[in-house]
């Protein structure tokens, strides 16, 4: 089959990898028709090249439909159509049962100290090859695999296997009092979607991005905008009442601009030997911390931040005697998407209240991903969430 493959930093190639079978009999394998680009792939694309392998298939936002299922997969049959959901949960664990099914007892990748086994994310996550490709095998398919309809097109539910579940544990986590105002620190796909799901629970939405395109689409939608800079703080202040928002969702992570001291570490962390940028990267602050830092300074003493953006580094320096005298409840964390996924396939009806019907600013073939890669990296042609089309 053919599929998405890592090759070494910023170099993605289209090509033939071994076709998925049932491995276990708890597997199945589905064939690809949609998938995106996340994020969170950038990371791979850019400062996590020392927990990949050359041959690694990408990607961990796919929908599709089942091809064949293991013989202890009840719940599905060939011909469905499925959302498969980015980490690998069993359902059954301790900690599924507590709705943390990013801490799947199951999967967890132990030999790495990490949580439940993502879909094509690095060794860290259990180097599961990933789903963008034009088939996918999906362990533990008794429980992910979240059927949804037939007939509405594949951007009406392929949200849900990240994007949807990830914006709206933004939220959930953000603990934002009814009527209260939040601010959206990044407006890329979780930070855009993030601000619409708060718009739709009635809150006043105040967002924050360098991008033009991003800001303007977010405006549209009816969130107040802000162009990040050096006075980005007293701005947001001065909108609401010099006090701040209630709370702060970080929807940027390790790759914020505005630090340039970790930048540098990144570009040095990046050129050693693999077993060195691992260590590096495990026990040093490489992250770019700006957007941490902003929301520490924003939020309204007594408020909460929501930390979705992703993060990296084990020894940052955090300002703990700010968040400690501003009485700040800190929350983060993966998206445990079985856990939301009923409360937002509600919304996935033809009335459309978020928008994800022309959520997606490209769509192109699987074939064209290398490109995509780069153009969603460097923020050309107004991309900012891209789905790719596999078998075109």
């Amino acid at each position: 089959m053919k599929a998405l493959t890592w090759q070494g930093k910023r170099k993605i190639e289209y090509g033939d990898v071994p076709d998925p079978r049932i491995e276990e009999p708890t597997d199945a394998v589905i064939r690809v028709t949609s998938t995106g680009i996340c994020g969170s792939d950038l990371h791979l694309y850019e400062v996590m090249a020392p927990f990949l392998d050359a041959g690694d298939v990408l990607g961990h936002e796919a929908i599709g439909v089942v091809e064949e299922a293991g013989s202890e997969v009840s719940g599905l049959a060939p011909g469905d159509r499925v959302v498969v959901p980015f980490q690998i949960a069993c359902g059954s664990c301790f900690m599924c049962d507590q709705g943390l099914q990013t801490q799947c007892e199951t999967t967890q990748v132990r030999d790495q100290g990490m949580g439940a086994a993502l879909f094509g994310y690095t060794k860290l996550y259990g180097q599961v090859p990933g789903g963008q490709a034009e088939y996918l095998r999906v362990p533990q398919a008794q429980y992910g695999p979240i059927k949804v309809p037939d007939g509405p097109p594949d951007d009406r539910f392929v949200y849900l296997s990240d994007v949807l579940p990830t914006a709206w544990q933004a939220v959930e986590y953000a603990g934002i009092p009814p009527g209260g105002t939040v601010a959206v620190l990044g407006l890329g796909p979780i930070g855009d979607m993030a601000a619409r799901v708060a718009l739709h629970r009635g809150h006043r939405v105040i967002g924050v991005d360098l991008v033009a395109e991003r800001l303007e689409r977010a405006r549209l939608r009816g969130v107040e905008v802000l162009e990040y800079g050096d006075d980005v703080a007293e701005a947001v202040r001065n909108l609401t009442d010099g006090r701040g928002p209630d709370s702060v969702i970080d929807a940027v992570g390790m790759e914020a601009h505005g630090s340039p001291v970790a930048a540098v570490g990144q570009k040095i962390a990046g050129v050693l030997p693999d077993v060195l940028q691992r260590k590096v990267m495990q026990t040093a602050g490489i992250d770019r911390l700006a957007a941490l830092y902003l929301a520490v300074d924003i939020v309204r003493r007594g408020g909460t931040i929501s930390l979705i953006g992703v993060y990296g580094g084990m020894a940052d320096p955090l300002p703990l005697l700010t968040i400690f005298d501003k009485q700040i409840q800190l929350r983060m964390g993966q998206a445990n998407v079985r856990r939301w996924a009923d409360q937002i396939l509600p919304l996935l009806g033809d009335d459309d209240p978020l928008g994800v019907d022309g959520f997606a600013t490209h769509h192109l073939p699987l074939l064209e991903g290398p490109t995509a890669y780069e153009m969603f990296q460097q923020k050309r042609d107004g991309a900012i969430k891209i789905l790719l089309k596999p078998g075109t």
